[in-house]
């Protein structure tokens, strides 16, 4: 009897962990060109061209551009069109982070620094994001919250950026998801 006890804790805690990993999205490697590849959650789709105008209005659009089923939920790489002339990822930091501070009305940093992936140097924010509401319009008088991850790699006259965002009420579900795909960047 004693023994059975002493079992039923570690059942119930791969049972947990089972369940866990179940719900969590499987990912995939989605080769962007020759020299770079990422992980995508295998249920997600490449946007479509009116996704990406509406998502992001640039003369440049993404080179990559991956959206969940609801379309709420998105990962992209983008080329930044700041041109960083050397490799002083102290200084890039604290420049990225001054521009995503001004993106939003409001910025809660979950976790930032540099961390180094397959050998390169990423620069990386983790951060809840609040863009406040406009009182005169009906349609968009609450806030928009949201949990974003985005990295930076520099490069010789250009900065790639990997940036992952959805609806703060799906963080928990999709926090660790965004995690592992920024850690699957792989960079010649």
């Amino acid at each position: 009897m004693r023994k059975i006890k002493s079992v039923v804790p570690v059942c119930v805690f791969f049972l947990v962990l089972l369940c866990v990993a179940a719900d969590k999205p499987k990912l995939t490697r989605v080769k962007v060109n020759d020299d770079l590849s990422v992980l995508v959650p295998k249920d997600w789709t490449a946007m479509d061209d009116l996704d990406i105008t509406q998502r992001y209005p640039s003369v440049r659009a993404p080179l990559l551009a991956y959206t969940n089923f609801e379309r709420v939920a998105d990962f992209s790489i983008n080329v930044s069109a700041t041109q960083w002339p050397d490799d002083n990822v102290e200084l890039a930091k604290e420049f990225f982070k001054s521009g995503v501070m001004n993106m939003f009305d409001r910025v809660e940093m979950i976790d930032e620094g540099i961390r180094t992936i397959s050998g390169k140097k990423f620069i990386f924010f983790e951060f809840d994001s609040r863009v406040n509401g406009n009182r005169q319009k009906e349609e968009l008088k609450d806030p928009i919250l949201r949990y974003n991850h985005i990295q930076y790699l520099i490069q010789p006259g250009k900065a790639l950026v990997f940036s992952f965002s959805c609806p703060r009420r799906m963080q928990e579900e999709l926090q660790a998801t965004a995690g592992e795909m920024m850690q699957g960047i792989k960079v010649k």
